[in-house]
C-alpha cells in the first residue's frame, strides 16, 4: 500500500543526517517592515490587526505552551538523533481572545543540501511568519463546497460523476460528493501523475484515478488527498473560478484574511518573503523549498489543489477556526450557516473500520471536511465535540466547541527532512496542556 510518506516524498533524495548546534529560541516578533502587494492578491501585511483578538493579559499557561515548543527543538528521548523542527509557532484563543502566541526557533536554518547555516544567515521564527499548510487546505475546500450545498449547486448525496464526467472508471459511480470529504471513496492516498508533461494531462490523470483493489465506496475510513483533489475541481467547475481565487472570493476576502493564499511567492514582497516565510524541505530534488509548496503532487499541478497548497499565517488560521466556532460567522460576516457547520463538524463515519498504515489505531471519526476526536492530533483535548485537521508539513488546527478554544500549532517539521521526526508528539502535549488548564 502507499502511504501518504511515500506520495508526497515522491522525488524528494534519500534523508540526510545531521543538526549541529542549537537554534536559536525566539518569543517575540521583531516589526514587520512588509510592503502592500498588488491589489488583486492577499495582502502580505501581517494581519494582526485582522486577529480574534490582540487584547492581554496572556494566560499563565502561554509560557507552558512555549517551553513545550522549546523542547522539540533538541532531540528527544523518543527521537535522539534529530531535533522535530527547526522552529514554531503556537496560538490558542479563548471565547475569542488571545490566550497564547508564541514563536520559537528558526523559520530558516538549513541552506540546500541540507547544509546547516551559520547564525547570522538563519532566519528567527516571528509570531507573523508564513507556513505551508499542507492538508489544511482540504479545510478550505470543504467550505467551498459546503458553500456550495447551501446554493443548491451540490448535493452531497450525488455522485461525483454527475459533476465531473471525467471521474469515470469501474465502482466510481458509486462515489458520492460526501464520500469525498469524508475519506470513504475508496480512492488511494494520491494519483500517479509521473511522466505526464502538462498540468491538463495531470488534472486528467487525477480524475481518472482509480478505486482502489477492493474498495467500496462508504464502507471504509481510507484517508486520501486525491478525494479533496476532486472536490477542488468540482468548485472551479461551478463557481467558474480557479481553487485560488474562489478562495480568495468567497473565503479570505470575506474574513479579511491577508496572509492567506496559494502560491505565495506571486503575492508576498522579497522583503517579506524573506523575513517571514518558512522553509520546509532543503534536502529534495527541488532544492531548498521556501514559498513553494512542498507536496509534489500539488506542485506539479501548478501550486493549486484541493489537497494542499495553502500558506496562511497563525493569526489567519486562528480566524478560519474561530469562523467555525461561532457557527460560521466571523465579525459579523457569514461564510456558512450555523446547521451546515453541524454538519461538517458531526462524525459521518461512526463504527467504520480504518485503512491507515501511518495510525492505524485512529478513530475513523470524520466529519466533512474535518476530523474528530483524535489524540494523536488533539491529545487530551479530542472528544466529539474536538474537530480540525494536520498538515504534513507539521501544521494543525484544532477546535473544542466544549472549551470555546482555537489552537493552532504550526512547525516546519518538514525542515530540513521530513523524515527526521514525527510531529504528532508535540501536537499532543500542546493539547494536553490546554486540556489540563481549560
Amino acid at each position: 500500500m502507499v502511504t501518504r510518506r511515500a506520495v508526497l516524498g515522491a522525488g524528494l533524495a534519500a534523508a540526510l543526517s545531521g543538526c549541529a548546534s542549537e537554534p536559536a529560541v525566539w518569543s517575540e516578533a521583531p516589526p514587520s517592515g512588509s510592503a502592500a502587494p498588488a491589489s488583486d492578491e492577499p495582502s502580505a501585511q501581517p494581519s494582526a490587526g485582522a486577529s480574534p483578538s490582540a487584547a492581554g493579559p496572556r494566560s499563565p499557561y502561554e509560557a507552558e505552551v512555549t517551553a513545550v515548543l522549546k523542547r522539540y527543538l533538541s532531540p528527544t528521548p523518543a527521537n535522539p538523533k534529530h531535533p522535530t523542527y527547526a522552529g514554531a509557532v503556537a496560538m490558542a484563543l479563548v471565547n475569542g481572545k488571545v490566550t497564547v502566541h508564541t514563536a520559537v526557533g528558526d523559520a530558516l536554518r538549513y541552506g540546500a543540501g541540507p547544509v546547516e547555516l551559520p547564525v547570522s544567515q538563519r532566519v528567527p521564527m516571528r509570531l507573523d511568519s508564513v507556513f505551508d499548510q499542507a492538508s489544511i487546505t482540504k479545510v478550505y475546500t470543504a467550505i467551498l463546497v459546503m458553500q456550495l450545498v447551501e446554493q443548491g449547486k451540490i448535493d452531497l448525496a450525488a455522485p461525483v460523476v454527475s459533476y465531473l464526467p471525467e471521474f469515470a472508471g469501474t465502482g466510481k459511480a458509486a462515489v458520492t460528493v460526501s464520500m469525498l470529504l469524508s475519506h470513504t471513496s475508496g480512492l488511494p492516498v494520491g494519483p500517479k501523475i509521473s511522466g505526464l508533461s502538462t498540468v491538463e494531462q495531470r488534472w486528467a490523470a487525477v480524475l481518472a484515478t482509480p478505486l482502489v483493489d477492493g474498495a467500496v465506496p462508504g464502507n471504509t475510513f481510507r484517508y486520501t488527498s486525491v478525494g479533496l483533489m476532486v472536490a477542488g475541481r468540482i468548485v472551479e467547475k461551478l463557481t467558474g473560478q480557479g481553487l485560488a481565487q474562489a478562495t480568495k472570493s468567497f473565503i479570505t476576502g470575506p474574513l479579511g484574511l491577508r496572509d492567506t493564499g496559494f502560491t505565495p511567492n506571486s503575492w508576498m514582497s522579497s522583503a517579506d518573503r524573506a523575513a517571514r516565510m518558512v522553509a520546509t524541505d532543503a534536502r529534495s530534488s527541488r532544492g531548498l523549498l521556501r514559498g513553494v509548496v512542498h507536496d509534489d503532487v500539488c506542485n506539479q499541478l501548478g501550486g493549486v489543489g484541493g489537497h494542499a497548497g495553502t500558506f496562511s499565517s497563525a493569526s489567519d488560521l486562528a480566524i478560519v477556526g474561530q469562523m467555525l466556532l461561532g457557527g460560521g460567522q466571523y465579525q459579523g460576516k457569514r461564510l456558512l450557516n450555523e446547521a451546515t457547520v453541524r454538519m461538517m463538524t458531526t462524525n459521518v463515519n461512526p463504527g467504520l473500520p480504518v485503512v491507515d498504515e501511518e495510525r492505524p489505531n485512529r478513530p475513523p471519526d470524520h466529519g466533512l471536511g474535518v476530523t474528530i476526536n483524535q489524540p494523536w492530533l488533539m491529545g487530551k483535548l479530542a472528544s466529539a465535540q474536538a474537530y480540525g485537521h494536520s498538515g504534513f508539513t507539521g501544521t494543525s488546527l484544532v477546535i473544542c466547541q466544549r472549551r470555546k478554544l482555537v489552537l493552532v500549532v504550526l512547525t516546519n517539521r518538514a525542515h530540513p527532512n521530513w523524515s527526521w521526526a514525527n510531529p504528532d508528539p508535540v501536537r499532543e502535549e500542546v493539547g494536553d496542556v490546554l486540556a489540563k488548564a481549560l
